[in-house]
């Protein structure tokens, strides 16, 4: 797959702390309840940590409980890629970033959610930085 944005791995070693780097380059999880917009209730655009490209909007974050943050839809269809993830013995969809493939989290569907779509898109707080509506 390629990217618009496309880094050597030490380039990416070199701009993101070794947390971001674990889950953004190498698909790893903040462990939950920890991440800084878990519980967030900011108005604003959320971006991939990474590259800046804008992901996901406070108007889709939902309360899920699950110790991560959650949405029911990413801000454009565009915006993310959905990957098959048969990792740690389950089968999951992996949510990365569509402008430079960095790990977001996984996405979920099903589970009963009093939201507009029957999804869950778990993400990691690590890979978003928000950017809080003006006003």
């Amino acid at each position: 797959m390629s990217y618009d944005v496309e880094k050597p791995d030490e380039q990416w070693r070199a701009e993101l702390s070794p947390a971001e780097y674990a889950v953004l380059r190498q698909a790893g999880t903040e462990p939950a309840f920890t991440g800084e917009y878990t519980d967030t209730k900011t108005e604003g655009t959320y971006a991939c940590r990474a590259c800046g490209a804008e992901l996901f909007t406070s108007t889709t974050k939902f309360e899920s409980h699950c110790g991560w943050p959650s949405f029911y839809d990413p801000r454009d269809t565009d915006a993310v890629e959905l990957v098959s993830d048969t990792s740690h013995g389950m089968v999951r969809t992996e949510v990365r970033c569509a402008r430079c493939g960095s790990h977001l989290g996984h996405v979920f569907e099903g589970e009963g959610y009093d939201t507009p779509t029957d999804q869950r898109y778990c993400i990691n707080s690590i890979s978003l930085t928000l950017s809080p509506a003006e006003g």
